[in-house]
């Protein structure tokens, strides 16, 4: 079965697979999940259980612990400004390792297993490196190992590019190799399995009473997701919602059922109008006047340069983007030729809550409260399901904590349980 995305053509496969299969599922582990030999061992055996039941198993495994950030901290020991290309083929080796020791584990309790990388997989990718996207999805390898009974194990983040080269997805986006396989292999559902046991109505290291949430819609996630909740990472939502995969959040540490993530359901809606308070510090702010919106945002575009929030009254233009982004952000904008500023002080907190559509006065609700701790916000930005506003980033926390309480996000109902 293939999945096509409309970011570049690739050349029909021939005899692609049209079938599919029930009880396949996908399982994606994170780098804490895989971080040492004893947690592979685990993974390992979660892995023979799911199978054990009837299951077709595919799973999708990040490096071990911060191996990432070492191979990043050596390619700059070598290279100030390492070649992009020679950067991919360097930092996915990483998940490549988890899936060969996690294969060995499992031939060692007694069952089939074969560990490929993207490129084997069959996951096709643009020609960007660092952030490359998936323009297809070729399974005929996983099909014919989950056929003869193997479990298939993934490296997550990776793929190959149109032009043969090692591509990177981009930080986070093991998620989206476990997202898009499950769409290639119409999975029954994709587990995404983390050091945290679901998706939560706040940050629990900042408030302690936040709720985990038993369901969110897709476009709830998205927004939670853009706006600085970590558990997942926000192309794999998008992909998850366009192909309609089931995601299921929860803790590789633990069987408890953790968060769904699916199509709005009016369950939700009943149970609480809001989802959930976010928060980011990792963005800045910048002003720009002198350059036409749409050559502004060409360029940065151009620059794969994750642009987020944008206001625009008169002639100045203010956006936002990832930090991660920043050198390339204000490369583009001296190339641009105007004027630019950029703040990187401030904090996003956002709202978020499908029931905002059917329940007037969150935003009353939502500046009241600000008012009360003397905070005025230094730009907003709405959608029909969230509300969102910079303030210093020394006074985020207290924003969370207070809207937190003033939605009555500790309570049972805002767990939105139902079956």
């Amino acid at each position: 079965m293939a999945t096509r995305a409309d970011y570049e053509p690739v050349p029909a496969v021939a005899g692609a697979f049209g079938r599919t299969h029930v009880g396949t599922v996908v399982m994606k582990f994170g780098g804490t999940s895989v971080a040492d030999p004893e947690r592979l061992k685990a993974v390992a055996r979660r892995l023979v259980a799911t199978s054990e039941k009837g299951n077709r198993v595919v799973a999708v495994l990040s490096a071990m612990g911060d191996t990432t950030d070492h191979l990043h901290d050596l390619a700059r020991q070598i290279s100030l400004r390492p070649a992009p290309r020679e950067l991919d083929m360097l930092v996915s080796v990483g998940e490549r390792i988890s899936c060969a020791l996690a294969a060995m584990a499992i031939h060692d309790l007694g069952r089939e297993a074969i560990s490929l990388t993207g490129s084997q997989a069959g996951i096709v990718t643009d020609t960007v490196h660092g952030k490359a996207k998936i323009v297809d999805v070729r399974a005929r390898r996983i099909h014919e190992a989950l056929d003869r009974g193997a479990i298939v194990l993934v490296a997550g983040f990776q793929g190959v590019s149109t032009t043969f080269d090692v591509t990177t997805l981009g930080r986070g986006a093991s998620d989206l190799t476990a997202v898009a396989l499950a769409a290639a292999l119409d999975a029954d559902a994709c587990e995404i399995y983390t050091d945290v046991e679901g998706v939560y109505t706040g940050d629990p290291r900042v408030v302690v009473q936040a709720r985990k949430l038993h369901a969110v819609s897709y476009e709830e996630m998205l927004e939670m997701a853009a706006s600085g909740a970590k558990v997942l990472q926000l192309r794999s939502v998008e992909l998850a919602r366009n192909h309609g995969v089931k995601l299921h959040v929860r803790s590789a540490f633990a069987e408890a059922d953790g968060t769904w993530v699916s199509e709005e359901d009016e369950r939700m809606l009943e149970k609480a109008m809001i989802s959930g308070i976010t928060h980011t510090v990792e963005e800045a702010v910048y002003r720009v006047e002198g350059v036409a919106t749409a050559d502004l945002f060409q360029a940065l575009a151009d620059a794969s340069v994750n642009v987020d929030t944008i206001i625009q009254i008169g002639p100045e233009i203010v956006f936002s983007a990832p930090a991660e982004d920043r050198t390339e952000t204000c490369a583009t904008l001296d190339r641009t030729g105007g004027t630019w500023s950029e703040n990187s002080d401030l904090g996003k907190v956002s709202i978020v809550g499908a029931g905002m559509k059917s329940h007037p006065g969150i935003a009353a609700r939502t500046f009241a409260a600000l008012a009360d701790l003397e905070l005025e916000p230094a730009f907003i930005s709405t959608s029909p399901i969230k509300i969102a506003f910079y303030v210093p980033r020394e006074e985020v926390e207290r924003a969370v904590k207070t809207l937190h309480e003033t939605f009555d996000l500790a309570t049972a109902t805002a767990e939105r349980e139902h079956a």
